[in-house]
């Protein structure tokens, strides 16, 4: 193994801002702990002095990072919340996407949007099902991963295994940055691989900040041998003699390009690992990566301004019906009160009220770099998908709509606050909580939805912010597809003949219903001039 490549210099006396930034998001399955670790390197990072596990009761130690009401009710994260902090010279833009599969589209955006993730497992379930499914959507961008392995506290598989695991399922080669002492109830610490440390924790093992000592002769210094006992001290030895043999070096490149994740164990709740993490990141994640757009790659080191819009969030101050778009700055030093294109329409927009998050509470922001994550308040003119552009006529490219797997119609209990209802759903369809329908033939709104858990959400927000009762009630349809020919005749002719499956999506582009995937099957061979879209891109 090899410990300096870790030990990448920090960023103390960083003249570079560009390369002092580093945005970043935590992928995990529900339940490994990723909102946890969230508010631990929040209060390593300065940004909070109160850490509050998900699961706490009352007001006051509720994450941090939720703001939703339906969050806080739940402990579950199932928006993306945004916060910027410094860390030794480094600035982090850290998103916490949502942790339940079902907002796997709201996560998908963004991971567009980050240089790198963080991904959480818990020791004892290793990969699970949505872990999988988010690293395979940072493999589509090739983002950099760095592994925690949390909840070492708590009775856990064998890290050898583990690193097998991923291994093994992920095709990533494992580097270990730090090495657990124990498990469980006999979790005694970790072993700073890349800074020769022990990490001891105190009695009883409720020490919120662990002891950190120093060896400076590695494992055969004296102090070793007084901390752990003669079987844990023999263990460690043979565990980090495993590793140097059998573990690559770790390479820095591989790791940038997608093929090398280093590891690190710990516990987010009592706080061991998350300060090495941290740092960590800061030596070795990524500063801000060339973005892809229509016409060439961006460079973050280009003077012109340049940055795409990845989410829409309404109403997150629900006394001022706020609505707030989420750019990702992709070139240039952005300044307050700039004019900006928005290339979708060809009309400037004046960024006045320019602002950095931390969840639900902001702050202006003067000035802003290439990787940072800004909102600018607006009312609707900006959506998801949006390029804002200093000068040149461009668009960033990788921000689809995906085929809904559940279709639902819109049932309100009060028909009088039909056009209220209209507004509210292409309010909550520009963020992404869900996509809306409008069939050609009778007046149901048809929502479109990845997963049930959305209905919940969508239903609870309606009330809460729009005063809205609704109920769902199956559609006649199982699956949507959008829908292009050849030739315009092509497409006109289709849905001529099939206008009763037809409808149209927010943006007025033509969708098909289908009944079954038996029925989407025959018509896809019946019309060969025809094209199925299962993802489109955003206007």
């Amino acid at each position: 193994m090899s410990e300096p490549a870790l030990a990448v210099p920090g960023a103390q006396g960083q003249p570079d801002p560009i390369g002092a930034r580093r945005t970043f998001a935590i992928i995990a399955h529900p339940d490994a702990g990723k909102t946890t670790l969230t508010e631990k390197l929040l209060l390593f990072g300065g940004a909070i002095h109160l850490a509050g596990a998900v699961k706490a009761r009352g007001e006051s130690r509720r994450a941090r990072s939720d703001f939703l009401k339906i969050e806080q009710q739940r402990g579950i994260s199932v928006s993306t919340s945004v916060m910027n902090f410094e860390y030794e010279g480094w600035t982090f833009n850290l998103l916490d996407t949502p942790g339940h599969e079902d907002f796997s589209e709201d996560t998908y955006r963004t991971l567009t949007a980050v240089d790198s993730a963080v991904m959480v497992l818990d020791a004892a379930k290793g990969i699970e099902t949505q872990t999988r499914k988010l690293f395979e959507v940072c493999r589509l961008r090739d983002t950099p991963i760095i592994t925690f392995v949390n909840k070492m506290d708590r009775e856990a598989q064998d890290p050898f295994a583990l690193l097998d695991e991923v291994a093994s399922t992920l095709a990533l080669d494992c580097v270990p940055a730090n090495w657990p002492i124990g498990m469980g109830m006999d979790f005694k610490g970790c072993y700073d691989l890349v800074n020769k440390r022990l990490l001891i924790t105190g009695k009883e093992n409720r020490n919120l900040e662990p002891e950190v000592i120093i060896l400076e002769k590695g494992l055969d210094d004296p102090r070793a041998a007084e901390l752990l006992s003669e079987a844990q001290l023999a263990k460690l030895r043979e565990d980090i003699g495993l590793i140097e043999a059998a573990c690559p070096a770790f390479d820095l490149e591989s790791y940038r390009q997608g093929h090398m994740t280093p590891v690190y164990f710990g516990t987010a709740l009592k706080n061991f690992g998350v300060d090495e993490l941290l740092k960590g990141l800061g030596r070795i994640a990524p500063p801000p990566r060339p973005q892809p757009s229509d016409k060439r790659v961006v460079e973050p080191t280009e003077k012109a301004v340049t940055g795409f819009v990845f989410k829409v969030q309404a109403n997150m101050d629900k006394n001022h019906r706020d609505r707030v778009a989420f750019l990702r700055l992709c070139s240039g030093h952005f300044k307050r009160g700039m004019k900006l294109k928005q290339v979708r329409s060809g009309k400037p927009i004046t960024v006045s009220n320019p602002t950095l998050f931390f969840a639900r509470d902001r702050s202006l922001a003067d000035e802003a770099w290439p990787g940072d994550i800004i909102g600018i308040p607006n009312h609707g003119t900006l959506r998801v998908g949006d390029t804002l552009t200093e000068a040149e006529d461009l668009r960033f490219t990788g921000i689809p709509n995906f085929a809904p797997e559940i279709l639902r119609r819109v049932r309100l209990s009060d028909p009088m606050k039909a056009k209220h209802l209209q507004r509210a759903l292409e309010d909550l369809a520009e963020e992404g909580v869900t996509q809306v329908f409008r069939p050609r033939i009778g007046a149901d709104w048809i929502v479109g939805l990845v997963g049930p858990l959305q209905l919940d959400v969508l239903a609870a927000r309606l009330a809460e912010e729009y005063s809205l009762e609704v109920g769902f009630e199956n559609a006649p349809y199982e699956t949507a597809r959008w829908i292009s020919g050849e030739t315009p005749k092509d497409l006109d002719q289709f849905i001529d003949q099939n206008r009763g499956t037809i409808a149209d999506d927010r943006d007025g582009a033509p969708v098909f219903m289908a009944r079954n995937a038996w029925e989407l099957s025959y018509i896809e061979k019946k019309w060969d001039k025809i094209r199925f879209h299962a993802t489109r891109e955003r206007a």
